[in-house]
């Protein structure tokens, strides 16, 4: 193929002066390794969702996820470790694009939304290296660069096995730019589809044995300055339900004996999840501080209450894990980090905002009707199914490449 104009200019321009250096975050680990980039804002959620999948999907496979600029207040850890990598994409000199592919040696690229960097996508088509844009859209591609060059975006595009485009004006800002309508594929956006986080199945046939015909709800992840509401409110549903039980999960485990003890104090009858035995009818709160349960938990209960939510300072749950499990969703208005998906869930009527403990015990009271939590909880599948179509399109598509790459002679 000619090389276009645009391309001649941006490469010349784009290989003045010095470059500023990359230094890879980690060392390359051993067998294959796919690099998915991210540079849309906000997407990190749902390229490691991907990027996750992706591993599990395949023994041995390793992904990197480079990103354009860090998100607010989130730190890259000090030592890569694990199967998937995060690191900041350096400029697209020549000189640092040089070192990034040279040390990576990526065996498929998965390019997100746009913004493209020409001198990256030339080197990996250089190294023979399968690339697939996914969850192009029209802002990802309304850059001075790409309307006034856009002989060199479409030489770029051309050199991607697929394209897909997760809205219309993304597909049709495609075709404006040159490429074929048979060569754009129309895909849901990509978004975080949640895990179905893990039990012992054991566990969970003893425990439901146990609370056969209670109503039931979960409080995870729930912070000390959270604890009097969520028992305000637990106080307050069991006027209405007075068999109903309360799970709760501290955000730290090292104040389940100080919660314990409020809790004693508050005249509730308190069974620790862990001692011998099983709650009784008697109980009103199971108290447990393994975050390898909160899969069993998410399962026993149909509603559980978000913690770390309420006030600022904690790490909140993801919402995601708790409606794979089939569990309606209630939160409060601390979110920052998942907002998108407590926003979607939200409004798909799979999740409600409460403020304090009046208006929490008052949807507990009213969501343990069974026809209420089935509602929510299907409204909540319905939104994990679609977030996780195009995530199951894009695992397939690498596993058949990598799969063909390994056949090779």
């Amino acid at each position: 193929m000619a090389r276009s104009f645009g391309l001649t200019a941006y490469r010349a321009f784009a290989g003045r002066g010095g470059a500023a250096g990359y230094t890879p975050v980690s060392d390359r680990p051993e067998g294959e390794l796919v690099w998915c980039h991210a540079p849309e804002p906000g997407s990190l959620l749902a390229i490691q969702d991907l990027a996750t999948r992706l591993c599990r999907s395949r023994a041995g496979l390793r992904v990197l996820i480079t990103l354009a600029e860090l998100p607010s207040g989130y730190e890259l850890p000090a030592i890569a470790s694990g199967d998937v990598i995060i690191d900041i994409l350096p400029e697209d000199h020549p000189l640092s694009v040089n070192v990034f592919v040279t040390h990576w040696k990526p065996d498929a690229c998965i390019w997100a939304w746009g913004r493209l960097r020409p001198n990256f996508i030339l080197s990996l088509a250089k190294q023979h290296c399968p690339m697939f844009l996914i969850d192009a859209d029209a802002d990802g591609f309304d850059g001075r660069r790409d309307r006034w060059l856009r002989d060199l975006t479409r030489d770029l595009l051309s050199h991607f096995t697929a394209i897909m485009a997760r809205s219309e004006a993304g597909y049709q800002r495609l075709v404006r730019l040159g490429i074929s309508r048979d060569v754009i594929e129309m895909t849901p956006a990509l978004q975080p589809g949640g895990h179905a986080l893990p039990c012992i199945e054991s566990d969970l046939a003893d425990l439901s044995a146990a609370l056969v015909g209670r109503p039931i709800w979960f409080a995870n992840q729930v912070l000390e300055e959270e604890l009097g509401t969520v028992l305000t409110a637990h106080r307050q549903a069991l006027r209405l339900s007075h068999r109903l039980l309360l799970i709760l999960h501290p955000a730290n485990p090292d104040q389940t004996g100080a919660f314990a003890t409020r809790m004693a104090e508050m005249d509730f009858r308190v069974f620790r999840w862990g001692d011998t035995g099983y709650p009784d009818s008697s109980t009103q709160i199971l108290l447990a501080d393994d975050p390898r349960e909160i899969g069993l938990f998410y399962r026993l209960a149909p509603v559980s209450f978000l913690g770390s939510s309420l006030v600022g300072g904690g790490i909140c749950c993801d919402p995601f894990e708790a409606a794979a499990l089939g569990s309606a969703i209630l939160y409060g208005p601390k979110v920052r980090r998942f907002l998108p998906s407590y926003s979607r869930l939200a409004a798909e009527g799979a999740a409600r905002i409460v403020n304090d403990a009046a208006a929490l015990g008052t949807a507990v009271s009213r969501l343990i009707a069974p026809d209420q939590t089935a509602v929510m909880a299907h409204a909540g599948w319905d939104v994990i199914s679609r977030g996780a179509a195009l995530t199951d399109k894009v695992v397939d598509l690498i596993q058949e490449t990598l799969d063909t790459q390994e056949a090779r002679p």
